[in-house]
């Protein structure tokens, strides 16, 4: 059993949700590899609370594009 059984989904107050908005695009390769020298310094610092979460995305998102070379 959970905490959350006596709260109503309806009585919650969401944040409005545009529903004809357009979803962003894909990231292009450069975007990708951008993105991963960024995630690939933060994790190498090794001392901030984000260190941990950005090595595990930065692999994944090696795992998911060619390299550079």
């Amino acid at each position: 059993m959970d905490d959350y059984e006596h709260l109503d989904p309806d009585g919650i107050d969401f944040a409005p949700v545009d529903r004809t908005a357009e979803r962003l695009a894909l990231l292009t390769l450069e975007e990708a590899h951008d993105l991963l020298r960024l995630l690939l310094a933060i994790a190498q610092e090794g001392e901030g609370p984000l260190s941990p979460e950005a090595g595990r995305l930065a692999k994944e998102i090696a795992a998911r594009i060619p390299s550079e070379n």
